[in-house]
């Protein structure tokens, strides 16, 4: 799949800790309050910062593995985990972490998510979980994390994939354009074959209530602000940068909007969280 650094994971984490949708994550603790322990598997893990988001809504004891195909992300992970913990040890080539009244073990594992995700989910977690992922993924890649989910009667929780709804302050008469420009680019392949792009959420949604499963969704846009202004430009800048490889739209275009959007602008970028719950 195509990566991120490092880098970009850090400055969009505010970001997208404070866009989760709250209620949602409400309705995730509450299915799983009935457990002393849980383990969970994060695909695409990245540094942990899905982690970070979700250890304070679940059970006091947490297991979870977190897959990721770079190593570098892998690296980063288990460094930056070791500083948001209140103590940490080395532990089975993982990690042993605590905060607050969590008491939390980390294994990592770098795989092709694409290859076999029904091996990377091992035999039975309570949790399967991603963030901003889906989007990026096949059709018939989320059909098969679906399945693998189902056949295990585990919880799904995917958070933050994006869902097509945008908008910027100032307009800009290139920003249809460019936006449209962004969408195509969105469906190339991301390393799991054509992506999904807008059509992830529903596809998503479908698969799980396809299944018998409790299905919720749930709106977390991005609302950046003056405070965001850096996260603005890295955002801006891909997406002219992915613009660009359509040729859908002139260069002369892309630096005006380009140029627009990072003097001053502010934006709402749209996702959708899911959580699937299987019948009880």
């Amino acid at each position: 799949m195509s990566g991120f650094s490092a880098a970009w994971l850090a400055l969009r984490e505010p970001a997208d800790h404070r866009s989760r949708n709250r209620a949602l994550l409400a309705t995730l603790a509450k299915a799983c309050a009935g457990n002393h322990e849980i383990a969970v598997v994060d695909l695409g893990c990245g540094t942990g910062s899905n982690l970070r988001a979700c250890a304070p809504h679940l059970p006091p004891r947490q297991r979870w593995r977190l897959v990721d195909h770079d190593p570098a992300l892998l690296t980063a992970a288990s460094g930056q985990l070791s500083a948001w913990a209140d103590t940490c040890a080395s532990a089975d080539g993982g990690l042993r972490l605590t905060r607050g009244n969590r008491s939390i073990s980390v294994s990592f594992v770098c795989a092709d998510l694409a290859a076999d995700v029904g091996a990377v989910l091992g035999a039975q977690p309570d949790l399967v979980t991603a963030a901003a992922l889906f989007d990026l993924a096949s059709a018939e890649w989320i059909e098969h994390v679906a399945d693998a989910v189902v056949r295990r009667r585990t919880a799904f929780y995917a958070a933050l994939t994006y869902n097509g709804a945008e908008s910027w302050t100032p307009c800009h008469p290139a920003d249809a354009a460019v936006r449209n420009a962004f969408h195509a680019h969105l469906c190339r392949d991301k390393g799991f074959g054509p992506s999904a792009g807008l059509q992830a959420n529903d596809l998503l949604a479908r698969a799980f209530t396809r299944s018998g499963y409790e299905v919720h969704a749930a709106a977390s846009p991005w609302r950046l602000g003056p405070a965001d202004c850096a996260l603005i430009h890295e955002l801006a800048k891909g997406i002219a940068g992915a613009v660009r490889q359509t040729g859908q739209v002139t260069e002369e275009e892309i630096a005006a909007w380009l140029d627009a959007r990072l003097n001053g602008s502010i934006c709402m970028v749209g996702h959708t969280d899911v959580l699937a719950l299987p019948a009880r």
